[in-house]
Protein backbone atom coordinates (compact mmCIF):
# COMPACT_ATOMS: atom_id res chain seq x y z
CA UNK A 1 0.00 0.00 0.00
CA UNK A 2 2.72 2.34 -0.65
CA UNK A 3 1.33 3.76 -3.42
CA UNK A 4 -1.70 4.48 -1.75
CA UNK A 5 0.59 6.22 0.83
CA UNK A 6 2.39 8.35 -1.08
CA UNK A 7 -0.65 10.02 -3.22
CA UNK A 8 -2.34 11.03 0.14
CA UNK A 9 1.27 12.98 1.51
CA UNK A 10 1.31 14.03 -2.53
CA UNK A 11 -2.19 16.35 -3.05
CA UNK A 12 -0.63 18.91 -0.39
CA UNK A 13 1.68 19.43 -3.39
CA UNK A 14 1.19 22.01 -6.16
CA UNK A 15 -1.16 22.13 -9.18
CA UNK A 16 -0.55 23.71 -12.63
CA UNK A 17 -2.82 25.43 -14.68
CA UNK A 18 -4.01 23.60 -17.84
CA UNK A 19 -4.74 25.74 -20.54
CA UNK A 20 -5.20 24.80 -23.86
CA UNK A 21 -2.87 27.29 -25.50
CA UNK A 22 -0.50 26.74 -22.91
CA UNK A 23 2.66 25.53 -24.53
CA UNK A 24 4.27 22.25 -23.45
CA UNK A 25 7.52 22.47 -21.20
CA UNK A 26 11.14 22.30 -22.82
CA UNK A 27 14.41 21.54 -21.00
CA UNK A 28 15.27 25.24 -20.90
CA UNK A 29 11.55 25.60 -18.77
CA UNK A 30 13.60 23.85 -15.72
CA UNK A 31 17.05 25.01 -16.56
CA UNK A 32 15.43 28.74 -16.24
CA UNK A 33 14.55 27.68 -12.92
CA UNK A 34 17.48 25.91 -11.76
CA UNK A 35 20.54 27.04 -12.97
CA UNK A 36 22.80 28.24 -9.90
CA UNK A 37 24.96 30.83 -9.91
CA UNK A 38 26.81 31.45 -6.85
CA UNK A 39 29.42 34.66 -6.99
CA UNK A 40 31.66 35.24 -4.36
CA UNK A 41 29.61 38.25 -2.80
CA UNK A 42 26.88 34.80 -1.91
CA UNK A 43 29.08 33.37 0.40
CA UNK A 44 30.54 36.76 2.44
CA UNK A 45 26.72 37.72 2.65
CA UNK A 46 26.35 34.41 4.62
CA UNK A 47 29.46 35.60 6.50
CA UNK A 48 27.86 38.99 7.41
CA UNK A 49 24.43 37.21 8.56
CA UNK A 50 26.64 34.98 10.78
CA UNK A 51 28.27 38.09 12.37
CA UNK A 52 24.43 39.91 12.81
CA UNK A 53 22.16 37.51 14.32
CA UNK A 54 21.72 35.93 17.66
CA UNK A 55 22.75 32.93 19.68
CA UNK A 56 19.03 31.95 18.83
CA UNK A 57 19.70 31.79 15.13
CA UNK A 58 22.21 29.62 12.87
CA UNK A 59 24.13 29.19 9.76
CA UNK A 60 24.85 25.75 8.01
CA UNK A 61 27.05 25.26 4.94
CA UNK A 62 27.49 22.65 2.82
CA UNK A 63 28.92 19.28 4.35
CA UNK A 64 27.01 20.00 7.70
CA UNK A 65 23.76 17.48 8.29
CA UNK A 66 21.64 20.14 9.23
CA UNK A 67 22.26 22.26 5.86
CA UNK A 68 20.58 18.90 4.43
CA UNK A 69 18.01 18.72 5.92
CA UNK A 70 17.24 23.00 5.67
CA UNK A 71 17.11 22.44 1.62
CA UNK A 72 14.90 19.26 1.27
CA UNK A 73 12.10 19.15 -0.28
CA UNK A 74 9.38 16.92 -0.17
CA UNK A 75 9.62 16.49 -4.21
CA UNK A 76 13.52 16.19 -4.92
CA UNK A 77 13.08 18.37 -8.10
CA UNK A 78 11.99 21.24 -5.73
CA UNK A 79 15.91 21.67 -4.04
CA UNK A 80 18.75 23.35 -5.17
CA UNK A 81 21.96 23.80 -3.35
CA UNK A 82 22.58 27.25 -1.74
CA UNK A 83 25.98 28.89 -0.57
CA UNK A 84 24.15 28.70 3.04
CA UNK A 85 21.11 27.85 5.12
CA UNK A 86 20.16 30.32 8.13
CA UNK A 87 17.53 28.80 10.66
CA UNK A 88 16.46 32.06 12.47
CA UNK A 89 15.29 31.93 16.00
CA UNK A 90 13.83 35.58 16.68
CA UNK A 91 11.81 38.14 14.45
CA UNK A 92 14.41 40.23 15.22
CA UNK A 93 16.95 38.01 13.64
CA UNK A 94 14.63 37.50 11.15
CA UNK A 95 15.12 41.53 10.31
CA UNK A 96 18.81 41.46 10.59
CA UNK A 97 18.99 38.18 7.87
CA UNK A 98 16.97 40.42 5.11
CA UNK A 99 18.87 43.64 6.07
CA UNK A 100 22.01 41.54 4.75
CA UNK A 101 19.91 40.18 1.82
CA UNK A 102 18.97 43.75 0.75
CA UNK A 103 22.62 45.47 1.04
CA UNK A 104 23.80 42.83 -1.33
CA UNK A 105 20.84 41.93 -3.70
CA UNK A 106 21.52 38.31 -3.11
CA UNK A 107 18.80 35.56 -4.16
CA UNK A 108 17.15 33.99 -1.23
CA UNK A 109 14.90 31.20 -0.46
CA UNK A 110 11.82 31.10 2.21
CA UNK A 111 11.31 27.83 3.70
CA UNK A 112 8.80 26.45 5.74
CA UNK A 113 7.84 22.86 5.51
CA UNK A 114 9.11 22.72 1.67
CA UNK A 115 5.74 20.98 -0.08
CA UNK A 116 5.61 23.34 -2.86
CA UNK A 117 7.05 21.48 -6.03
CA UNK A 118 7.55 24.60 -8.02
CA UNK A 119 11.74 24.68 -8.19
CA UNK A 120 12.91 27.95 -7.39
CA UNK A 121 9.93 28.63 -4.91
CA UNK A 122 11.33 27.73 -1.55
CA UNK A 123 15.18 27.32 -3.03
CA UNK A 124 17.80 28.96 -4.25
CA UNK A 125 21.64 29.17 -5.36
CA UNK A 126 22.08 32.14 -2.50
CA UNK A 127 20.76 32.27 1.09
CA UNK A 128 18.58 29.45 2.33
CA UNK A 129 16.19 30.47 5.03
CA UNK A 130 14.52 28.00 7.34
CA UNK A 131 11.64 28.40 9.52
CA UNK A 132 12.29 25.42 11.36
CA UNK A 133 13.23 27.59 14.61
CA UNK A 134 10.31 28.81 14.64
CA UNK A 135 7.98 26.63 16.03
CA UNK A 136 5.97 27.41 18.78
CA UNK A 137 2.40 27.41 20.13
CA UNK A 138 0.45 29.02 22.42
CA UNK A 139 -2.99 29.28 23.09
CA UNK A 140 -4.75 32.48 24.25
CA UNK A 141 -5.98 32.95 27.82
CA UNK A 142 -9.56 32.94 27.12
CA UNK A 143 -8.54 30.18 24.23
CA UNK A 144 -10.26 31.95 21.44
CA UNK A 145 -6.99 31.77 19.14
CA UNK A 146 -3.67 30.13 19.10
CA UNK A 147 -0.39 31.94 17.70
CA UNK A 148 1.30 28.88 15.70
CA UNK A 149 4.61 29.64 14.45
CA UNK A 150 6.32 29.77 10.80
CA UNK A 151 8.13 26.94 11.22
CA UNK A 152 5.77 24.03 11.80
CA UNK A 153 3.38 22.11 9.74
CA UNK A 154 0.16 21.06 10.45
CA UNK A 155 0.48 17.89 11.90
CA UNK A 156 2.56 19.37 14.76
CA UNK A 157 -0.41 21.86 15.28
CA UNK A 158 -2.93 19.14 15.11
CA UNK A 159 -0.83 17.34 17.68
CA UNK A 160 -0.02 19.80 19.86
CA UNK A 161 -4.09 21.46 19.80
CA UNK A 162 -6.08 18.14 19.68
CA UNK A 163 -5.47 16.46 23.32
CA UNK A 164 -6.50 19.72 24.53
CA UNK A 165 -10.21 19.80 22.99
CA UNK A 166 -9.24 22.77 20.18
CA UNK A 167 -7.99 22.64 16.29
CA UNK A 168 -7.89 24.91 13.54
CA UNK A 169 -8.68 25.07 9.91
CA UNK A 170 -5.45 23.75 8.36
CA UNK A 171 -3.89 21.47 5.91
CA UNK A 172 -5.40 18.21 5.02
CA UNK A 173 -2.48 16.05 4.81
CA UNK A 174 0.58 14.98 7.27
CA UNK A 175 3.62 17.17 6.20
CA UNK A 176 2.07 20.15 4.75
CA UNK A 177 3.59 23.45 6.30
CA UNK A 178 1.34 25.96 8.35
CA UNK A 179 3.29 29.33 6.24
CA UNK A 180 2.66 28.06 2.94
CA UNK A 181 -0.59 27.04 2.72
CA UNK A 182 -1.86 30.11 4.71
CA UNK A 183 0.00 32.48 2.87
CA UNK A 184 -1.33 30.58 -0.59
CA UNK A 185 -4.93 31.65 0.02
CA UNK A 186 -6.07 29.09 2.71
CA UNK A 187 -5.83 25.98 0.96
CA UNK A 188 -5.03 23.06 0.66
CA UNK A 189 -8.43 23.09 1.47
CA UNK A 190 -8.98 21.91 5.08
CA UNK A 191 -10.92 19.17 5.92
CA UNK A 192 -13.25 21.67 8.23
CA UNK A 193 -13.71 24.65 4.93
CA UNK A 194 -17.37 23.08 4.78
CA UNK A 195 -17.79 24.19 8.33
CA UNK A 196 -15.22 27.87 8.64
CA UNK A 197 -14.46 28.38 4.99
CA UNK A 198 -10.18 28.50 4.08
CA UNK A 199 -7.38 29.20 6.50
CA UNK A 200 -7.13 32.50 6.03
CA UNK A 201 -10.81 33.12 6.59
CA UNK A 202 -9.65 32.37 10.58
CA UNK A 203 -6.78 34.24 10.61
CA UNK A 204 -6.79 37.19 13.41
CA UNK A 205 -2.86 37.97 13.10
CA UNK A 206 -0.27 37.93 10.73
CA UNK A 207 3.59 38.96 12.49
CA UNK A 208 5.16 40.34 9.83
CA UNK A 209 8.72 41.30 8.90
CA UNK A 210 8.41 44.02 6.50
CA UNK A 211 11.40 44.26 3.58
CA UNK A 212 12.97 47.02 5.73
CA UNK A 213 13.59 44.73 9.16
CA UNK A 214 10.49 46.42 10.26
CA UNK A 215 8.58 44.17 12.90
CA UNK A 216 4.65 44.31 12.11
CA UNK A 217 1.64 42.55 13.79
CA UNK A 218 -1.08 42.80 11.00
CA UNK A 219 -4.73 42.86 11.60
CA UNK A 220 -8.16 43.97 10.34
CA UNK A 221 -7.48 47.21 10.97
CA UNK A 222 -4.27 47.26 8.60
CA UNK A 223 -6.87 47.03 5.15
CA UNK A 224 -3.92 46.72 2.82
CA UNK A 225 -1.82 44.10 4.44
CA UNK A 226 -4.56 42.39 5.90
CA UNK A 227 -5.88 41.68 2.21
CA UNK A 228 -2.34 40.80 0.64
CA UNK A 229 -1.35 38.73 3.26
CA UNK A 230 -3.86 36.48 2.41
CA UNK A 231 -2.70 34.99 -0.69
CA UNK A 232 -0.21 37.28 -1.62
CA UNK A 233 2.75 34.80 -0.42
CA UNK A 234 5.84 36.11 0.28
CA UNK A 235 5.58 39.63 -1.83
CA UNK A 236 5.20 41.93 1.18
CA UNK A 237 8.22 40.48 3.75
CA UNK A 238 8.57 37.11 5.75
CA UNK A 239 5.89 36.49 8.24
CA UNK A 240 7.12 34.46 11.46
CA UNK A 241 3.91 33.65 13.21
CA UNK A 242 0.28 33.35 12.47
CA UNK A 243 -2.93 33.83 15.21
CA UNK A 244 -5.96 31.49 14.17
CA UNK A 245 -9.44 31.24 15.62
CA UNK A 246 -9.67 28.18 17.96
CA UNK A 247 -12.37 25.83 17.24
CA UNK A 248 -13.63 22.67 19.74
CA UNK A 249 -12.53 19.40 18.67
CA UNK A 250 -14.24 16.31 19.31
CA UNK A 251 -13.10 13.02 17.61
CA UNK A 252 -14.05 12.10 14.43
CA UNK A 253 -14.75 9.48 11.80
CA UNK A 254 -13.26 8.46 8.28
CA UNK A 255 -13.24 6.00 5.99
CA UNK A 256 -10.91 5.03 2.97
CA UNK A 257 -12.06 2.94 0.03
CA UNK A 258 -9.98 1.81 -3.05
CA UNK A 259 -12.37 0.37 -5.71
CA UNK A 260 -9.99 -1.32 -8.04
CA UNK A 261 -10.71 -2.77 -11.47
CA UNK A 262 -14.33 -3.31 -12.69
CA UNK A 263 -15.20 -1.88 -9.04
CA UNK A 264 -13.95 1.81 -10.12
CA UNK A 265 -16.84 2.55 -12.30
CA UNK A 266 -19.38 1.96 -10.15
CA UNK A 267 -18.04 3.87 -7.16
CA UNK A 268 -17.14 6.96 -9.15
CA UNK A 269 -20.67 7.04 -10.76
CA UNK A 270 -21.84 6.55 -6.95
CA UNK A 271 -19.85 9.66 -5.89
CA UNK A 272 -21.04 11.53 -8.68
CA UNK A 273 -25.02 10.76 -7.34
CA UNK A 274 -23.63 11.44 -3.97
CA UNK A 275 -22.52 14.73 -4.64
CA UNK A 276 -25.27 16.19 -6.11
CA UNK A 277 -27.28 17.58 -3.33
CA UNK A 278 -26.19 19.49 -0.29
CA UNK A 279 -25.05 17.70 3.38
CA UNK A 280 -23.82 18.76 6.45
CA UNK A 281 -21.44 20.65 6.68
CA UNK A 282 -19.16 18.25 8.88
CA UNK A 283 -18.71 16.01 6.33
CA UNK A 284 -15.98 16.42 3.64
CA UNK A 285 -14.96 14.08 0.45
CA UNK A 286 -11.79 13.49 -1.60
CA UNK A 287 -12.21 11.38 -4.47
CA UNK A 288 -8.98 10.34 -6.71
CA UNK A 289 -8.23 7.76 -9.74
CA UNK A 290 -5.47 6.25 -9.70
CA UNK A 291 -2.73 3.85 -12.02
CA UNK A 292 -1.14 0.56 -10.74
CA UNK A 293 0.16 -2.04 -12.71
CA UNK A 294 -1.66 -1.75 -15.81
CA UNK A 295 -5.41 -1.24 -14.26
CA UNK A 296 -7.59 1.72 -13.43
CA UNK A 297 -8.63 2.29 -9.65
CA UNK A 298 -10.98 4.63 -7.76
CA UNK A 299 -10.17 5.66 -4.41
CA UNK A 300 -12.46 7.68 -1.68
CA UNK A 301 -12.14 9.76 1.76
CA UNK A 302 -14.56 10.43 3.63
CA UNK A 303 -14.91 11.92 6.87
CA UNK A 304 -16.81 13.19 9.32
CA UNK A 305 -15.94 16.07 12.22
CA UNK A 306 -17.86 14.64 14.87
CA UNK A 307 -17.53 10.55 16.19
CA UNK A 308 -20.07 9.18 13.53
CA UNK A 309 -21.88 10.45 10.39
CA UNK A 310 -25.46 10.78 11.08
CA UNK A 311 -27.72 7.81 9.84
CA UNK A 312 -27.78 7.20 6.44
CA UNK A 313 -25.33 10.35 5.49
CA UNK A 314 -22.26 7.51 3.91
CA UNK A 315 -24.68 4.42 3.14
CA UNK A 316 -24.35 4.14 -0.72
CA UNK A 317 -20.79 4.44 -0.90
CA UNK A 318 -20.31 2.47 1.89
CA UNK A 319 -22.61 -0.27 0.58
CA UNK A 320 -20.47 -0.69 -2.45
CA UNK A 321 -18.44 -3.52 -3.19
CA UNK A 322 -14.74 -2.32 -2.67
CA UNK A 323 -11.03 -3.75 -2.69
CA UNK A 324 -9.87 -2.46 0.11
CA UNK A 325 -11.18 -0.41 2.91
CA UNK A 326 -10.37 1.34 6.10
CA UNK A 327 -12.93 2.74 8.54
CA UNK A 328 -12.50 4.29 11.95
CA UNK A 329 -13.39 6.36 14.55
CA UNK A 330 -10.69 8.58 16.96
CA UNK A 331 -8.75 11.63 16.85
CA UNK A 332 -8.48 14.55 14.01
CA UNK A 333 -4.58 13.88 14.17
CA UNK A 334 -5.18 9.80 14.24
CA UNK A 335 -7.48 10.66 11.00
CA UNK A 336 -4.71 12.66 9.62
CA UNK A 337 -1.30 10.46 10.45
CA UNK A 338 -3.10 7.13 10.19
CA UNK A 339 -6.05 7.04 7.92
CA UNK A 340 -3.86 9.00 5.77
CA UNK A 341 -0.85 8.08 6.21
CA UNK A 342 2.40 10.23 4.26
CA UNK A 343 6.28 9.15 3.56
CA UNK A 344 9.12 10.90 2.95
CA UNK A 345 9.12 11.26 -1.17
CA UNK A 346 12.07 10.80 -3.11
CA UNK A 347 10.31 11.84 -6.52
CA UNK A 348 10.37 14.09 -8.78
CA UNK A 349 7.11 15.39 -9.35
CA UNK A 350 5.01 17.77 -11.85
CA UNK A 351 1.21 18.33 -11.75
CA UNK A 352 -1.86 19.98 -13.57
CA UNK A 353 -5.11 21.90 -12.24
CA UNK A 354 -7.83 20.46 -14.65
CA UNK A 355 -9.71 24.11 -15.51
CA UNK A 356 -12.38 25.05 -17.94
CA UNK A 357 -10.96 28.42 -19.33
CA UNK A 358 -7.77 28.69 -16.62
CA UNK A 359 -10.58 27.67 -13.88
CA UNK A 360 -11.63 24.83 -11.48
CA UNK A 361 -14.50 22.89 -12.30
CA UNK A 362 -17.76 24.20 -10.97
CA UNK A 363 -19.00 20.23 -10.44
CA UNK A 364 -18.45 16.72 -11.60
CA UNK A 365 -20.50 14.99 -13.77
CA UNK A 366 -20.61 11.24 -14.78
CA UNK A 367 -19.15 12.70 -18.35
CA UNK A 368 -16.02 14.22 -16.62
CA UNK A 369 -15.28 11.09 -14.58
CA UNK A 370 -15.07 8.74 -17.67
CA UNK A 371 -12.98 11.21 -19.08
CA UNK A 372 -10.75 11.11 -15.81
CA UNK A 373 -10.84 7.41 -16.19
CA UNK A 374 -9.75 7.22 -19.39
CA UNK A 375 -6.63 9.65 -18.99
CA UNK A 376 -5.65 7.25 -16.11
CA UNK A 377 -5.33 4.53 -18.07
CA UNK A 378 -4.04 6.29 -21.38
CA UNK A 379 -1.04 7.96 -19.76
CA UNK A 380 -0.20 4.85 -17.69
CA UNK A 381 -0.08 2.76 -19.74
CA UNK A 382 2.90 5.82 -21.60
CA UNK A 383 4.81 6.66 -18.52
CA UNK A 384 4.60 3.29 -16.79
CA UNK A 385 7.23 2.51 -19.82
CA UNK A 386 9.43 5.28 -18.58
CA UNK A 387 9.77 4.70 -14.88
CA UNK A 388 8.66 1.55 -13.11
CA UNK A 389 8.14 3.77 -10.25
CA UNK A 390 5.85 6.38 -12.08
CA UNK A 391 2.86 7.69 -10.07
CA UNK A 392 -0.12 8.90 -11.42
CA UNK A 393 -3.30 9.88 -10.29
CA UNK A 394 -5.78 12.34 -10.93
CA UNK A 395 -7.76 14.12 -7.54
CA UNK A 396 -11.26 15.66 -7.26
CA UNK A 397 -12.42 17.99 -4.20
CA UNK A 398 -15.56 18.64 -3.82
CA UNK A 399 -17.29 20.86 -1.22
CA UNK A 400 -20.12 22.69 -0.43
CA UNK A 401 -21.41 25.54 -2.38
CA UNK A 402 -21.77 28.28 -0.09
CA UNK A 403 -17.72 27.61 1.58
CA UNK A 404 -16.43 30.81 0.30
CA UNK A 405 -18.78 32.83 2.05
CA UNK A 406 -17.32 32.39 5.74
CA UNK A 407 -14.72 35.06 4.67
CA UNK A 408 -14.25 38.63 3.59
CA UNK A 409 -12.30 40.10 0.41
CA UNK A 410 -8.78 38.87 0.15
CA UNK A 411 -5.78 38.10 -2.37
CA UNK A 412 -6.93 35.00 -3.46
CA UNK A 413 -9.58 34.11 -4.66
CA UNK A 414 -10.36 36.48 -6.96
CA UNK A 415 -14.01 36.03 -6.85
CA UNK A 416 -15.60 34.22 -3.78
CA UNK A 417 -19.71 34.24 -5.43
CA UNK A 418 -18.26 31.06 -7.24
CA UNK A 419 -17.10 27.92 -5.25
CA UNK A 420 -15.18 26.14 -7.85
CA UNK A 421 -13.98 22.72 -7.20
CA UNK A 422 -10.40 22.27 -7.28
CA UNK A 423 -8.51 19.20 -9.22
CA UNK A 424 -5.56 18.05 -10.74
CA UNK A 425 -3.24 15.82 -12.55
CA UNK A 426 -0.15 14.57 -10.37
CA UNK A 427 2.58 12.74 -11.97
CA UNK A 428 5.52 11.24 -9.68
CA UNK A 429 8.78 9.83 -11.01
CA UNK A 430 12.61 9.14 -10.33
CA UNK A 431 14.98 10.05 -12.73
CA UNK A 432 15.99 13.64 -14.51
CA UNK A 433 15.99 12.45 -17.49
CA UNK A 434 12.46 12.08 -18.12
CA UNK A 435 11.66 15.48 -16.63
CA UNK A 436 10.58 17.27 -19.81
CA UNK A 437 8.53 13.96 -20.84
CA UNK A 438 6.56 13.44 -17.58
CA UNK A 439 5.79 17.30 -17.44
CA UNK A 440 4.78 17.63 -21.34
CA UNK A 441 2.46 14.75 -20.48
CA UNK A 442 0.76 16.40 -17.58
CA UNK A 443 0.20 19.19 -19.35
CA UNK A 444 -1.09 17.48 -22.65
CA UNK A 445 -3.79 15.47 -20.03
CA UNK A 446 -4.53 18.23 -18.27
CA UNK A 447 -5.56 19.94 -21.63
CA UNK A 448 -7.62 16.96 -22.69
CA UNK A 449 -9.52 17.03 -19.56
CA UNK A 450 -10.37 20.61 -19.94
CA UNK A 451 -11.46 19.98 -23.35
CA UNK A 452 -13.69 17.38 -21.78
CA UNK A 453 -15.47 19.88 -19.50
CA UNK A 454 -15.94 22.24 -22.25
CA UNK A 455 -17.76 19.70 -23.47
CA UNK A 456 -19.86 18.97 -20.50
CA UNK A 457 -20.89 22.87 -20.62
CA UNK A 458 -18.94 24.35 -17.72
CA UNK A 459 -18.03 27.40 -18.05
CA UNK A 460 -16.45 29.74 -15.17
CA UNK A 461 -15.12 32.91 -16.15
CA UNK A 462 -14.56 34.92 -13.18
CA UNK A 463 -12.43 32.44 -11.27
CA UNK A 464 -9.25 32.05 -10.72
CA UNK A 465 -6.71 28.94 -11.03
CA UNK A 466 -5.63 28.31 -6.91
CA UNK A 467 -2.48 29.89 -6.38
CA UNK A 468 -1.12 26.94 -4.40
CA UNK A 469 -1.53 24.61 -6.83
CA UNK A 470 -0.47 26.72 -9.99
CA UNK A 471 2.85 25.34 -11.86
CA UNK A 472 5.27 28.32 -12.49
CA UNK A 473 5.12 30.24 -15.27
CA UNK A 474 1.26 30.12 -14.65
CA UNK A 475 0.18 33.92 -15.90
CA UNK A 476 -0.45 36.28 -12.46
CA UNK A 477 -3.45 37.72 -14.31
CA UNK A 478 -5.42 34.20 -14.03
CA UNK A 479 -4.64 33.63 -10.62
CA UNK A 480 -5.67 37.17 -9.08
CA UNK A 481 -7.65 38.74 -11.41
CA UNK A 482 -9.26 42.39 -10.63
CA UNK A 483 -7.21 42.28 -7.37
CA UNK A 484 -3.28 42.09 -8.97
CA UNK A 485 -3.11 45.78 -9.89
CA UNK A 486 -4.10 46.24 -6.28
CA UNK A 487 -1.28 43.91 -4.97
CA UNK A 488 1.13 45.64 -7.36
CA UNK A 489 0.26 48.56 -5.53
CA UNK A 490 0.43 47.31 -1.79
CA UNK A 491 3.77 45.87 -2.66
CA UNK A 492 5.83 49.33 -4.24
CA UNK A 493 4.36 50.69 -0.82
CA UNK A 494 6.07 48.33 1.53
CA UNK A 495 8.77 47.32 -0.48
CA UNK A 496 9.86 49.59 -2.54
CA UNK A 497 13.38 48.50 -3.36
CA UNK A 498 11.66 45.22 -4.30
CA UNK A 499 13.51 43.12 -1.34
CA UNK A 500 11.16 40.17 -1.92
CA UNK A 501 11.43 39.97 -5.58
CA UNK A 502 15.41 38.22 -4.72
CA UNK A 503 13.04 35.34 -3.42
CA UNK A 504 11.20 32.67 -5.34
CA UNK A 505 6.98 32.44 -5.40
CA UNK A 506 4.70 34.31 -7.49
CA UNK A 507 6.21 38.08 -7.96
CA UNK A 508 4.14 41.08 -7.87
Amino acid sequence: MLGAALLWCALALVLAEALQDQPGFSQENFAAYTLPPSPAHYKATCEKIAESISSASQVFYPGELQFELDISHWASSSSQVPVCSVEPGTPDDVASILQQIARARVPFAVKGDGHNANPGFSSTPGVHISMTRLNHIVISKDSRTVEIGAGLTWADVYAYLVPKGFNVVGGRMNGVGVAGLTLGGGEWYSWKSNEHGLTVDTVTEFHLVSPNGTEIVVTEADEDLWFALKGGFNNYGIVTKFTLKLYPQTNVWGASLIFEGELADPAAEAFVRFLSWPHDHKASQMGRFMYSNGSVSFGLSLFYDGPEPPMGLYDELLSLTYTTTTISQGTFTDFILNLLPCYPSVLRVTSHSVRVNGIPMLHYTEHIMKAYANETKFWGDRLSQYDDNMLLFYVLEPFEPDFLTHGKPSAYPPDRSLAVLPSLVYVGWTSSSTDVYMADAAHRSAASLVEAAIQDGQDLKNAGPYVNYAIFGTPLERMYGKHLERLREIRKKYDPENVMGLTGGWKF
